[in-house]
């Protein structure tokens, strides 16, 4: 699915342009169950290919639950974009979309070579 050029961000990672768009409207169990996260959709900005679609760990702020927004920047964007790259997606190839929860895929520290 193509991300609409209306309302996305472009954010360039390691050299490469890229599209991102949060999901504005709650679903309907953010709404009305206070289950519900902030969802990015990303996309190469140049060439068609597989789209990412984040589930982060904030809370939507259409969510009747919610106390304190944190919200999605473009440090937050680009950093995902490359965990998400290390664990397989590849943004220039078409294919289904890409789904994505960064808690799950928390990056371990370099290790020192001593």
């Amino acid at each position: 699915m193509a991300i609409p050029s209306r309302g996305s961000r472009k954010i360039v990672v390691e050299g490469e342009e890229y599209r991102w768009l949060v999901r504005k409207k709650a679903t309907y169990s953010q709404a009305d169950y206070g289950a519900g996260k902030i969802h990015v959709a990303i996309e190469h900005a140049k060439e068609k290919g597989s789209t990412l679609h984040i589930q982060t760990d904030r809370t939507h702020p259409k969510d009747w639950g919610t106390v304190s927004v944190a919200p999605v920047t473009p440090l937050d964007v680009a950093r995902w974009i490359k965990m998400a790259i290390e664990i397989g997606w590849n943004p220039k190839k078409p294919g289904p979309t890409f789904h994505f929860t960064p808690s799950e895929h928390v990056s371990s520290p370099p290790q020192n070579s001593h």
